[in-house]
């Protein structure tokens, strides 16, 4: 998704394992991007984790080798950018499965009501 940089918050849910570690580089847990990268935790792994039963958390933290901390943590930042995708604090831009004639469209509306932002987005084929 992103070429080299800090991976874009507001597309979290489509990051890449690559993207993945960087992010966790940021938050202070980059001893488990290997162990993220092994399992093949991506955006959308992390997106799904808030609709997890316990038993798969205690799955999760057992196969990613995680302390109860850390994986509060990281529960914690993956809220922050939620919540700031919801309030609008995050720069407005074209979704990356919309054609880039949406591009205008799509701020505008997104500008217009900041409940009409994308978070969270599957499509089943």
């Amino acid at each position: 998704m992103t070429s080299g940089g800090t991976p874009e918050p507001l597309d979290f849910f489509i990051w890449k394992v690559e993207d993945v570690g960087v992010w966790l580089e940021e938050i202070g847990l980059g001893g488990y991007k290997e162990t993220f990268r092994q399992n093949g935790i991506n955006g959308e792994y992390l997106d799904n984790l808030s609709t997890f039963t316990t038993e798969q958390i205690l799955r999760f933290i057992r196969r990613c080798h995680m302390k109860w901390g850390d994986f509060i943590t990281l529960c914690k930042e993956l809220r922050c950018i939620k919540v700031a995708c919801l309030r609008g604090e995050q720069e407005v831009r074209r979704p990356w499965w919309a054609p880039s004639c949406f591009s205008s469209v799509y701020k505008r509306l997104a500008r217009h009501n900041q409940q009409s932002r994308v978070v969270s987005l599957k499509i089943d084929l």
